[in-house]
């Protein structure tokens, strides 16, 4: 199933499929190592629900709602990437 980052539930994992975002902000996305088919996953919100706290590659980063609201994910375990 497709969907945004965004929309990715709190311990579930999606793979990246494409960023559809401006050239700085996906500049920075491919610089801490989010490609298409990289794995992801929802650690923890924020209290007041913005930023989310994401682990990527063995990093744990924080992204705004604005900015993954434009990176496309398949749920893990889905075969369509």
């Amino acid at each position: 199933m497709n969907t945004t980052l965004n929309k990715l539930p709190v311990n579930h994992t999606g793979i990246v499929t494409n960023i559809k975002t401006n050239n700085f902000v996906k500049r920075r996305l491919l610089d801490l190592g989010m490609i298409k088919g990289t794995k992801i996953k929802a650690l923890f919100k924020s209290p007041l629900g913005d930023p989310t706290a994401y682990l990527i590659r063995g990093s744990i980063i924080a992204l705004r709602a604005k900015d993954t609201k434009n990176i496309l994910i398949c749920l893990d375990g889905d075969s369509s990437v």
